[in-house]
């Protein structure tokens, strides 16, 4: 028999599955014994593509050495191997086991020294025939060897990527540690020579008595998802409808007949499809965010549907916006609809934990990660034993003139890029199946605590597994955190608040005041420069204007050139009429514009002929989930082929099909972006009316397009007092007081551990304020939380201490002589303070810029004005913002504080840069710096600019064209001037760098 393995035998293997399935083919190695490494994670991905017979089994091998090789027999021995494999791996491979329906073949080295059971047998490669021979269980043994590669380079590969495994350079691996060079492809009667010919016969013999595999692992065709939410079909139906009854008044008051006709058609559809029970498990789980009082919001194409509004799966109402139901689900549809549900990122981990106890056969969906090529290119820079500088080189693009190693070193590098290296876990997908997730490969456990397969969303979909997406989101938590601040700070407001209010926020006037001016930094979706520009442009005033600039903005629309076009016609009426009159009837509301997936669909269907189910095979195109190219071409055949008898311009349908090529992996389902505007809406209400709360809460949830100093600075122009964090005042996250004090949350202090953070609210709020450092460390400093000096010397610095009225240093002072040597924490607190001796200091001095440049070292920022770190601006020419509409075109000089800078590529493939900046009053304005400026000025760092440029004006948004640039000094660091170091040592920090051991509850 010949066995082999593919690269997901990860960092084993180097062919892929096709290459390994050729390669049989080719060389007539039927069947195929298909035995990867330590687990099954290659399995259905090549019996998925086979054309040939696979037998599947799993070689375990300590290191390079074989330990056994395990054949199921049988679906449910490939059951419980994997569910072995997933216990044992890494640390319990060498105990062989004896598990139902499963085979093991000891390598003739460690064959067993007793008699072999009935599942035991023992395989004999040619070199170990004669003494095999004299073998007292010779009737038991096989004749098998490994096919592994094709050339020395598959060989030298398959070293790099034992060496990566082992993390040591090549010159130090074993023979061991590999495979021998002679596992080389080669034809099937040429190995079969080897061995005696009743040997190699009994092996085959033995191949023939196990059961034949195909890609479903033996199970049939057919959705593989729990087919029931009852456990009976029937009670399921019944429960669907009566749901969707019950829930028929509360979400549309008045009902009528186009609406009871549009359920009647979903239900009908929906059984008819078997996916009432996925419906079902969906309402399961939002059903118990809502007890939970979790906030969530359904998005993708569900939202097409009016059963996924009436369960409450998803808020936005399909018929107010007239969602077309077949882009969601039509007759010609395998697979189940799309649900994406989004939670708070602080939620998602309770809802998973959820799912996994409320379903049994539950599991967290893979994702396989390919070896990228600057990371490759590193890895392989320490195998060859290369020094850090070289291989910082080498990844950059930088090969030394003649150097040969280097050049070997770049050709491995460009053969492993792409190979599969390790399974990791898919973004949101969670897999509730029929049967246990064991039946089709192992599961590993990743930190997150939960079993996850080891196959990626493309091999679950084509085996029958389809995903439930359980998202964690941002966006979602700025939101709920808003209202629970708002119940603080403004109860009798947050009483009356409820934020699924969503009819009353798409009509607020404040709401689409800010969405219409460029205001709406720190909201969902429309906060970035290119949404502003969008909103400005379209002079967005609606819901459904917003629905539709959430999808123009894709780059599928875009890169079609109609985002432009859709612009013009919805400002200009008259021009309207270039649109072709078959596309304007079809998609009246974006004037004949294609700006959803199911325009694409009507499109398709009503322009061009194509039935539903070839339609649908271009929405799966557009996807990026969909591989097949050869359906896609012959619907593309088709789709010009029936333009042709309809009499249409070749033209015209070359125009409309470069359209609709132009979505591919982009377009977003109509649905998708009303979903997203309904959390926009939310968010803008909550901006304009709880400024202040809402930016706060932004803040303490990792911020959005910007970096916090921005929302903090936007606080302050909505009248805040920003201030550095405080024992007394603060809290581990940012915080708001009365009369409109905001303080820096405690465990935002770069290096920080923020359980000490956590600690020190709790002590306060059991015994009160703290009123005195020397009190702080008596209370803090205990047996059970000791007090460490680096946490304290950061709260000091960060002026947490500053109540106490002294100076800083005097307080760092006091910090080394309370704990500088480490004394023994008090084992309890006492009733009485025990003085400590005290010592006169003398005038330490402080330099006004000593508490600016300690913020922007431990904050990343400072809380005064940035301009203030900055010199060389002050007496300098500049045209504020405000007085821009008065000289467009013409050449103008501003200063501004980069705020955030955007790389793009024109399409010669030239560098430019697109950036935001703040001007010296807090005003926002957008710049964009062509290939030309950007050779000789490129943005980097941040700071203050002098920009000259041209005023630019494009259907009303104001943007500077940038042809001069000039970064303005920092100022020296007053901290160490005394050492003659001139400008400050500190680097302003692109990100806060994360906490030790620090844990969000």
């Amino acid at each position: 028999m010949v066995l082999s393995h593919t690269a997901y035998s990860f960092r084993f293997g180097v062919l892929e599955p096709k290459d390994v399935l050729h390669l049989a083919e080719l060389h007539g190695c039927e069947p195929l014994v298909l035995a990867e490494i330590n687990s099954t994670a290659g399995i259905l991905p090549t019996l998925q593509a086979a054309k040939i017979p696979l037998q599947p089994a799993v070689d375990l091998r300590q290191g390079g050495e074989r330990i056994a090789v395990l054949f199921p027999e049988s679906p449910l021995g490939f059951q419980h191997l994997n569910a072995w494999l997933s216990e044992a791996r890494p640390h319990r491979l060498q105990e062989v086991p004896t598990l139902p329906e499963v085979r093991i073949l000891y390598p003739f080295a460690r064959a067993p020294q007793r008699a072999l059971a009935d599942h035991e047998w023992i395989g004999v490669e040619p070199e170990e025939v004669r003494r095999a021979q004299r073998h007292p269980s010779y009737a038991r043994c096989l004749a098998w060897t490994t096919m592994a590669f094709r050339t020395t380079g598959d060989y030298n590969s398959h070293r790099l990527l034992r060496a990566m495994e082992n993390n040591t350079v090549l010159s130090k691996l074993t023979s061991g540690d590999h495979l021998p060079n002679a596992h080389r492809w080669e034809d099937q009667s040429a190995v079969a020579a080897r061995f005696p010919a009743a040997l190699w016969a009994r092996s085959q013999a033995f191949l023939r008595t196990l059961p034949p595999w195909d890609a479903q692992l033996g199970k049939g065709s057919g959705g593989k998802n729990q087919q029931s939410y009852t456990g009976d079909a029937q009670k399921d139906q019944a429960l669907l409808r009566h749901l969707c009854l019950d829930a028929l008044p509360h979400r549309y008051p008045k009902v009528t007949r186009a609406i009871l006709e549009r359920l009647e058609k979903e239900l009908s559809i929906i059984q008819e499809k078997a996916f009432t029970a996925y419906f079902l498990l969906n309402w399961d789980i939002v059903r118990y965010a809502q007890k939970q009082d979790f906030f969530y919001v359904g998005r993708g194409s569900g939202a097409n549907s009016m059963v996924a509004y009436l369960l409450k799966i998803t808020n936005v109402d399909p018929i107010e916006l007239d969602l077309y139901f077949e882009r969601f689900i039509n007759l010609y549809r395998q697979s189940p609809p799309d649900f994406d549900l989004d939670f708070s990122w602080r939620d998602r981990q309770h809802l998973t934990a959820y799912i996994f106890k409320r379903f049994p056969n539950t599991a967290l969906l893979g994702a396989c990660n390919t070896f990228q090529y600057r990371a490759v290119v590193r890895e392989l820079g320490k195998v060859f034993g290369l020094p850090k500088f070289e291989i910082d080189a080498l990844a950059d693009g930088k090969i030394p003139g003649g150097d040969e190693s280097a050049q070997r070193l770049l050709q491995y590098a460009h053969r492993l890029h792409g190979l599969p290296n390790r399974m990791s876990i898919h973004s949101g997908g969670i897999l509730i199946a029929q049967e246990p997730l064991h039946a089709f490969s192992t599961t590993f456990l990743p930190p997150k605590g939960f079993p996850t397969v080891d196959f990626d969303m493309y091999t679950a979909e084509d085996v029958g597994l389809h995903k439930f997406d359980i998202l964690g989101q941002r966006g979602l938590s700025k939101i709920s955190e808003c209202v629970e601040i708002l119940k603080e700070t403004r109860p009798a407001e947050a009483a009356q608040l409820d934020i699924h209010d969503v009819q009353r926020f798409k009509t607020d006037p404040p709401s689409l005041a800010l969405l219409r001016q460029g205001g709406a930094m720190g909201c969902f979706y429309v906060e970035s420069p290119a949404m502003r520009m969008l909103m400005h442009k379209l002079q967005t005033a609606s819901y459904l204007e917003l629905v539709a600039a959430s999808s123009v903005i894709r780059p599928g629309v875009a890169q079609s050139g109609m985002m432009r076009e859709y612009i013009e016609r919805h400002r200009d009426p008259e021009k309207r009429r270039r649109a072709h009159p078959i596309l304007l009837d079809i998609m009246p509301e974006t004037y004949g514009v294609m700006v959803y997936q199911e325009d694409v669909i009507r499109v398709a269907h009503y322009y061009a002929g194509l039935s539903l189910a070839e339609a649908d095979v271009l929405r799966r195109g557009m996807s990026g989930k969909y591989r097949s190219r050869e359906e896609f071409l012959a619907v593309e055949r088709q789709f010009f082929s029936n333009c042709r008898e309809k009499g249409y311009p070749d033209a015209d349908a070359r125009e409309i099909w470069r359209q609709i090529e132009s979505f591919a992996g982009y377009a977003f389902a109509k649905g998708h972006s009303a979903s997203y505007a309904v959390e926009s809406f939310q968010s803008l209400y909550l901006k304009a009316h709880y400024p202040l709360e809402y930016l706060v809460a932004t803040v303490n949830n990792g911020g959005g397009f910007y970096r916090a100093e921005f929302y903090l600075q936007e606080a302050r122009r909505h009248g805040a007092h920003v201030e550095a964090p405080c024992v007394n005042d603060g809290r581990t996250d940012t915080c708001i007081r009365p009369k409109n004090r905001i303080i820096l949350g405690s465990g935002r202090i770069s290096g920080i551990d923020t359980s000490v953070c956590r600690a020190l609210d709790q002590e306060r709020a059991q015994n009160g304020p703290f009123t005195s450092l020397g009190q702080f460390i008596d209370r803090m400093h205990r047996a059970e939380h000791p007090l460490s000096l680096d946490a304290l010397l950061l709260l000091i610095r960060a002026g947490a201490f500053r109540f106490t009225g002294q100076p800083k240093r005097a307080l760092l002072w006091e910090a080394h002589h309370r704990l500088g040597h480490k004394p023994q924490a008090a084992p309890s607190l006492s009733l009485f303070e025990e003085p400590v001796r005290a010592f006169s200091l003398p005038n330490l001095t402080h330099h006004a810029l000593d508490e600016a440049y300690d913020q922007l070292e431990l904050f990343g920022f400072s809380l005064g004005h940035p301009f203030d770190l900055f010199t060389g601006w002050q007496g300098k020419r500049s045209t504020s913002v405000k007085h821009w509409p008065k000289h467009i075109g013409e050449t103008i000089q501003i200063l501004g504080y980069l705020v955030t800078v955007k790389h793009s590529k024109t399409v010669k493939g030239e560098h430019m840069q697109f950036a935001t900046f703040q001007e010296h009053n807090g005003q926002i304005f957008d710049t964009v710096h062509f290939p030309p400026t950007v050779k000789r000025y490129v943005l980097k760092d941040r700071g203050v600019y002098l920009l000259t440029g041209r005023i630019q004006d494009e259907l009303g948004y104001l943007s500077l064209e940038v042809d001069f640039i000039e970064r303005c000094p920092m100022i020296a660091d007053p901290r160490y001037a005394d050492s003659g170091l001139g400008h400050p040592v500190v680097q302003i920090p692109k990100r806060r760098a994360a906490n030790p051991r620090s844990t969000r509850v």
